[in-house]
């Protein structure tokens, strides 16, 4: 069974049990701004498990793409990725743990024809503040499944991500992988040969301000499986980059290195998840930068350089995307826009390392030993790895600080963590009071540079939290304090007149006739939700947002400035 196989078996498989298939939404997300990137298959679907309903109904299925990038120092192992899709299944206030479990067992057993002997779950052990999950434990068992084959574990509990929102305990299912190796009759999770496939999350409790759980007034069941992940261990490939969805990459390095996979493996893992991920990310519209998703894309990209340069290879990428492309087939990829952004990066870095070469001879003409902070300067200012570094001391006869770049490294990686802590967490947004009314605003404000600026203005990104909201959009020079205090009195009177923000659900086409704001694309599906607010904003979006904009305060900018070329940044808030 290949990706595209088990795709379509799955999605079959749920239409049948009246699930309605929704579309792959953006790599970037809408909704939540705790993360750069979509990292599960929920973010899309933030607003509807906090009880909004949802366009397409209460059952939904499909497959979403991901990235995750908290692991980029581990890829190079055989089952660690940046990018991969996932399997997802949610009900939405619908049916509860033993319809859920009922289908996830039958998909696994029954469609994939996973023999109960090796099948295994583990279930939610309960803690202090919570009781252990009784309910689907006895479901498991009314399933077939022996209790030598539960396992109950008290990390199984999910979220919520931010310090309020759902969340509650999940099961997991695993697989038995090895061919060869008969299934141990006990669970054990810390045994290498089950692999997870599956994951029910249960969300039947909500998290208060106060740290308080309480029961949910809206049940939801959000289902996730790794495709890769699922198609490997059906298939027993214990080295992921075996499979079709990678094989044609790594031939395509191997041609362009001229070395073989099994004597460099860890490198050509590396260029080939860090260009995959590259391509995706390209394709949603984001082009290398020093911040946010552009910096991550950068990084990889510059990653993948460094490893091919180990093994030969130079200006190899656009090469290696096409494989990527002809792989994912399905998706459409913009393969010249993914080219010539990866050949662009690729000649900027190359210009770097020649700088950073000329710095390092530099530094030997005048020192005896490289200090660990030149090292570090070398490796954070010209992409130069510390091995590279080692290399050219050593045929330079000079050596070279270990420790002390060991100690800059990792003080800079305590400052990455803390200042992307936020970003890089996965899960729900944070739908309190204060960022609801944010959310709102941000209408508003796009309703108000349309009017002030040019009816063509668009929105290019934002991010919004509880103490401010950010938000891009296309514009080519700074704004005048007059134009600022302009859209300012114009939001201000809106807010004035307590207009009443109306929520309607209609056809895609529907809301380009009536000529609402938003991306007419795929990435929505058949049905939208439109928020009006009078006669001022029309847009479609998921929530979350306030009843009237007199609930909204004042509104006031707090900085305006340049994010990218051709796009401006305004910070505001709500007073």
């Amino acid at each position: 069974m290949d990706r595209k196989e088990l795709i379509k078996k799955y999605i079959d498989f749920f239409e049948k049990n009246e699930h309605v298939k929704i579309e792959n939404s953006s790599l970037i997300p809408e909704n939540d701004p705790t993360v750069l990137f979509t990292t599960a298959g929920m973010h899309p679907l933030v607003p509807f498990l906090s009880g909004e309903k949802h366009p397409s109904g209460k059952r939904l299925v499909g497959i979403q793409r991901c990235i995750r990038t908290k692991d980029i120092e581990e890829v190079g192992d055989t089952t660690h990725h940046t990018f991969f899709e996932m399997l997802g299944n949610w009900s939405l206030g619908d049916y509860w743990k033993e319809k859920a479990l009922e289908m996830t067992f039958e998909f696994h057993t029954k469609v994939l024809g996973i023999p109960l002997d090796r099948y295994a779950v583990s279930v939610f052990k309960g803690n202090k503040t919570t009781q252990k999950d009784e309910e689907s434990i006895e479901i498991w068992k009314k399933l077939g499944v022996k209790k030598e084959r539960i396992a109950l574990l008290e990390e199984n509990w999910w979220g919520p991500a931010g310090k309020t929102g759902p969340c509650g305990p999940d099961t997991e299912q695993f697989f038995w992988a090895p061919k060869n190796i008969p299934p141990p009759e006990k669970f054990d999770p810390e045994n290498k040969g089950w692999i997870e496939i599956g994951n029910n999350v249960l969300m039947e409790f909500y998290k208060d301000k106060e740290g308080k759980l309480k029961k949910a007034n809206q049940k939801n069941i959000d289902f996730g499986g790794g495709v890769e992940r699922t198609v490997a261990a059906l298939k027993g490939v214990e080295d992921n980059y075996q499979l079709d969805c990678w094989k044609p990459i790594i031939k395509e390095i191997e041609k362009l290195s001229g070395k073989k996979y099994e004597e460099h493996k860890k490198e050509m893992r590396i260029v080939a998840d860090h260009i995959k991920a590259s391509v995706f990310i390209i394709s949603d519209g984001i082009t290398p930068s020093n911040t946010e998703q552009g910096y991550v894309l950068r990084r990889l990209i510059r990653r993948a350089i460094r490893f091919g340069r180990k093994i030969g290879m130079e200006r190899f990428t656009k090469d290696i995307a096409k494989q990527v492309c002809k792989i994912y087939g399905d998706y459409n990829l913009n393969t010249k826009k993914i080219e010539e952004e990866l050949s662009k990066e690729e000649e900027k870095f190359l210009k770097t390392l020649e700088q950073g070469l000329k710095i390092f001879k530099k530094i030997i003409k005048r020192e005896r030993e490289i200090s660990g902070k030149k090292a570090f300067l070398l490796f954070q200012s010209y992409g130069f790895p510390i091995e590279m570094t080692l290399e050219l001391a050593k045929e330079n006869s000079i050596e070279v600080n270990e420790k002390e770049y060991e100690k800059e490294y990792e003080k800079h990686k305590k400052l990455s963590k803390t200042a992307s802590a936020g970003k890089f967490k996965s899960g729900l947004a944070d739908n309190s009071e204060k960022t609801t009314r944010l959310h709102t605003a941000a209408h508003l404000l796009l309703a108000a540079l349309r009017k002030t600026l040019n009816k063509d203005i668009s929105q290019k990104g934002s991010n919004i939290n509880s103490e401010r909201l950010r938000f891009d959009f296309n514009f080519d020079r700074k704004l005048t304090p007059e134009e600022k205090e302009k859209i300012e009195e114009i939001i201000n009177e809106q807010i004035k007149k307590g207009v009443k923000v109306k929520r309607e659900e209609m056809s895609l086409a529907e809301a380009r006739k009536r000529n609402a704001t938003g991306s007419f694309d795929k990435k929505y599906g058949e049905k939208v939700s439109v928020y009006t607010i009078g006669d001022f904003s029309k847009e479609i979006c998921t929530g979350p947002h306030v009843k009237n904009t007199k609930e909204l305060g004042k509104f006031k900018i707090i900085k305006e400035e340049s994010s990218s070329a051709g796009i401006r940044r305004i910070k505001a808030i709500l007073e």
